[in-house]
């Protein structure tokens, strides 16, 4: 086997690595909006508001820590976040809406 073609084989076994966790993230993701959707419904119940802004702060910077332990860029693994809260809460207020709140 030459260079190019080992070159090529360990390029298609990361190929597949970042596949299956491509994958996971996506079920990971499904199951955090499947519990984010339950909290939508039990604040719009209690008439409580979409967004948490205290939360959201303490999540920022749990989840900045943990980027910075696991060497990945902080201002990346909040902007995720900041992205991710957003939809969470166009989820929740529109589970409001659709409970009259």
């Amino acid at each position: 086997m030459n260079d190019a073609e080992k070159a090529r084989e360990i390029l298609a076994g990361y190929r597949a690595s970042i596949d299956n966790i491509d994958a996971a993230v996506i079920h990971m993701l499904a199951e955090r909006f499947r519990c984010t959707k339950a909290v939508g419904v039990l604040k719009a119940t209690h008439g409580l508001p979409a967004a948490d802004p205290a939360r959201e702060a303490e999540q920022i910077a749990r989840l900045r820590q943990l980027a910075h332990d696991a060497h990945l860029d902080p201002d990346f693994a909040e902007k995720f976040l900041n992205f991710v809260v957003k939809e969470v809460i166009r989820h929740h207020e529109q589970i409001a809406a659709e409970n009259g709140a």
